[in-house]
């Protein structure tokens, strides 16, 4: 079972057009493109009947003090947390791969509609509902992708793990539902996955 994409390398940074934000020369930041990259997958197990995505960044930083921060940078060894920007469920493995663009195209303050997704599938909520939560102008639930935006003063490279489940039986999670209650709910019933793993940082200094 393979995962691959048209959008980046395994290994190689995701491209600026599928990230939330890229890098700025004054403000630091800019809002980006944000789509979702390009995803194909082949060799699924014998009687897969439903295919699960995931995408996740295990390299958040645990402690809010330094991030954006003027004068400040994000220490390596600050103990590192999950952000999930991805959750796609009843994603059907004869469709044979995701086209950019296809599920996220552009920035949506308070967040894309869902659960309903492209093909039949259903979206869950990504961590950026958590992040602008309190945000007049931004806060909503994030259905579907929303692209890197890691601090701009993190002093390392953030990983984005795209992960595709191939299931026996679809998956049994209903309305918002999160990463975390998608993995509870698939327990037992994973006939195989593969992992596809891209890189970004908004920091110039960090390659």
């Amino acid at each position: 079972m393979q995962l691959s994409s048209e959008s980046f390398e395994a290994g190689k940074p995701i491209p600026g057009r599928c990230a939330f934000a890229v890098p700025h020369a004054v403000n630091h930041v800019e809002l980006s493109d944000n789509k979702n990259p390009h995803l194909a997958w082949s060799g699924l197990p014998e009687g897969t009947a439903s295919l699960v995505l995931t995408c996740h960044d295990p390299d958040v930083p645990s402690k809010p003090d330094d991030v954006n921060q003027e004068g400040k940078t994000v220490p390596a060894g600050l103990p590192r947390v999950d952000f999930t920007h991805w959750v796609l469920v009843d994603l059907d493995p004869a469709a044979g791969s995701i086209a950019e663009g296809a599920h996220s195209s552009g920035v949506t303050p308070r967040g894309k509609d869902g659960p309903a997704a492209p093909g039949g599938g259903r979206h869950g909520v990504n961590n950026y509902t958590q992040w602008f939560a309190g945000d007049a102008d931004m806060e909503g639930q994030y259905f579907g992708y929303d692209g890197p935006c890691p601090p701009w003063n993190d002093s390392i490279l953030h990983h984005y793990h795209f992960t595709l489940y191939a299931l026996s039986e679809p998956c049994a999670v209903d309305g918002s539902f999160t990463r975390e209650q998608v993995l509870a709910a698939i327990e037992g019933k994973v006939l195989g996955e593969a992992s596809l793993v891209g890189t970004y940082s908004l920091n110039p200094d960090v390659t």
